[in-house]
């Protein structure tokens, strides 16, 4: 999940409550925040960032269209690809599923190249394996050779 507009912590927060509300998804764990500064289109501020491990009974497809109408109920206006929004939620993994389709890709295309992923999933799930075969940790160890991305522990907007 992400968020760079408005009240970003408050969103973050928000998508968590519609998540645990859904009477087939149940909340496992959440790591910690993350800022992060803008990947793609720079013209934007930093981004709090953060992973969600859920257990549900719905299926990717159905998964999908539910992350994508609390998209739409929380604000999230889709203006500039990679640009602000109030909320974003990705599918990272599916249990070991490998889906490519126009809809949706999982394991999400882009994770492997991006710490404000591997690092909140790496908090929370170093060990699991990967469809490819690796786990998070090694995922994350590759990407962070000659990786200049910044990416801070988030500690609120308040010193």
């Amino acid at each position: 999940m992400g968020s760079n507009l408005g009240d970003r912590q408050s969103y973050l927060d928000a998508a968590c409550r519609e998540l645990a509300a859904h009477p087939l998804i149940r909340i496992i764990q959440t790591s910690s925040l993350y800022e992060t500064e803008p990947v793609g289109y720079q013209e934007q501020g930093w981004f709090l960032n953060q992973v969600v491990e859920i257990e549900t009974t719905l299926e990717p497809k159905e998964l999908l269209s539910f992350t994508q109408g609390m998209e739409n109920k929380l604000g999230r206006k889709r203006l500039i690809r990679w640009g602000p929004r109030v909320i974003d939620l990705d599918i990272l993994l599916y249990g070991n599923s490998v889906i490519n389709t126009t809809a949706l890709i999982i394991p999400h295309p882009r994770m492997y190249e991006r710490q404000f992923v591997l690092v909140p999933l790496a908090e929370i799930a170093p060990d699991i394996i990967h469809p490819d075969g690796s786990a998070t940790r090694e995922h994350l160890d590759a990407l962070q050779r000659g990786n200049s991305e910044k990416i801070r522990l988030f500690r609120g907007d308040n010193p």
